[in-house]
């Protein structure tokens, strides 16, 4: 007599399947926070102030984790992204707004991601500034298209190179040598002395934490599995939590590993780089030899590529999410990534353009949080997954202190202009 066994999965095997599933997307998300804008401000940040903004970088990325995390939830549990809920929840006006400011927001970040991947390809090739643009669009729009074809494709492409951004800042940091552990530790100590601190702030939060990923990280958890059950779900988010806190938690590394080499190799020497990407690849390789200045330029063509796919992504969700409108990819790509191709043609310093742009970032980072805080505490939205008061206030903290800093920058500006 013959047994036939059963080639169902039982239970277990189908939760750890559905679990794995979701380890992925908060390494999508967190490119964002590696991309050519954080170049730039930590460089900045480490050839100016040596260690002193460390805390900004540190804060910033748990502040991002925590962000990413609730977003995420929200997705997970609701099924709906970020843009989505906020149309069922929220009047007309309300959502035009919202959308207007987040096209902006992407306009800057487009301003980032091109101009950094063109200038790491003009570093590496000697190609001029304009066709890199453009050979950075077609290559973007060709890691886009895998997520046609699955979207474990994609994010599998998106984490190569996130980590080959990665291997080349663990290079630099070799190259570069021990950072000074005592000015580290200071640095950790929360302090603004002026000589535009204030301004590096606001850059290195509008690099980290992102609004874009702020709504794409909610639309890449929505649909993705369907917990069965209550303790189904309780694994799922707790698979949600890790992979937040692995991804992000890698992208915050290499942020302070970029502040830790400007401050090592620059700061005090007298060489005034800034966040110049051409200036800081030749010194690179005047200082640390070859292999660094090829390490940087690889690492900054991988971040610009990688963030503008992901970009163009989010920008699609939150055009569906907030108005309900589609556009072809080629048209939407076309009209955000404009100013970055003015920038490029008038060969402005794009050291200074990627700075600013993050600091027009920073601004659209309430627009983002306040929505996100408001739905994550309805608990006839979430249920037992609500928001706990612990985590509300400090979610209110967060946004009320970026606020303040936002408005801070718009006073010292305001001054200077009367």
């Amino acid at each position: 007599m013959t047994t036939l066994l059963s080639t169902e999965p039982d239970a277990a095997t189908r939760t750890r399947r559905r679990v794995l599933s979701l380890l992925g997307p908060a390494f999508v998300a967190s490119v964002a926070y590696v991309d050519p804008g954080n170049f730039a401000t930590n460089f900045a940040a480490g050839a100016e102030h040596g260690y002193r903004l460390v805390w900004v970088v540190v804060t910033a990325n748990l502040v991002a984790i925590l962000v990413q995390y609730l977003t995420s939830k929200l997705g997970l549990v609701t099924g709906r992204s970020l843009p989505e809920l906020c149309r069922e929840r929220f009047g007309r006006r309300s959502n035009r707004l919202l959308w207007v400011q987040a096209e902006v927001v992407a306009m800057a970040t487009d301003l980032a991601e091109f101009v950094g991947a063109a200038v790491g390809l003009h570093l590496l090739f000697g190609m001029p500034l304009l066709p890199a643009g453009l050979v950075t669009a077609v290559v973007a729009f060709g890691i886009l298209g895998l997520e046609q074809r699955g979207h474990r494709r994609f994010e599998r492409a998106v984490i190569a190179l996130l980590a080959l951004v990665a291997a080349g800042f663990g290079y630099l940091v070799l190259a570069a040598g021990p950072p000074a552990y005592d000015d580290l530790a200071a640095g950790l100590v929360p302090r603004l002395d002026g000589g535009g601190e204030l301004q590096l702030t606001i850059g290195i939060i509008g690099a980290t934490v992102m609004p874009h990923v702020v709504y794409l990280h909610s639309a890449l958890q929505s649909g993705r599995v369907a917990a069965s059950d209550a303790s189904e779900r309780r694994s799922m988010l707790r698979a949600n939590r890790w992979d937040c806190v692995l991804g992000l938690g890698a992208a915050g590394l290499v942020n302070l590993a970029m502040l830790c080499i400007a401050a090592v190799v620059f700061h005090g020497s007298g060489i005034g780089v800034g966040s110049d990407f051409a200036g800081i690849h030749a010194q690179l390789g005047t200082l640390l030899g070859g292999g660094a200045a090829l390490a940087f330029a690889v690492a900054l063509v991988a971040s610009g590529v990688s963030s503008s796919s992901v970009g163009t992504y989010a920008g699609q969700v939150v055009m569906a999410g907030f108005v309900t409108w589609r556009v072809p990819l080629l048209v939407r790509r076309a009209v955000t990534m404009l100013p970055a191709l003015l920038v490029l043609a008038v060969s402005a310093d794009t050291g200074q353009v990627l700075v600013l742009s993050q600091v027009v970032l920073s601004f659209g980072i309430p627009f983002a949080l306040v929505p996100l805080l408001l739905l994550t505490r309805d608990r006839s939205l979430l249920g037992p997954q609500v928001n706990r008061r612990t985590t509300t206030a400090a979610m209110l903290v967060v946004t009320v202190v970026i606020s303040g800093l936002n408005a801070c920058v718009v006073a010292d500006v305001a001054r200077g202009l009367w």
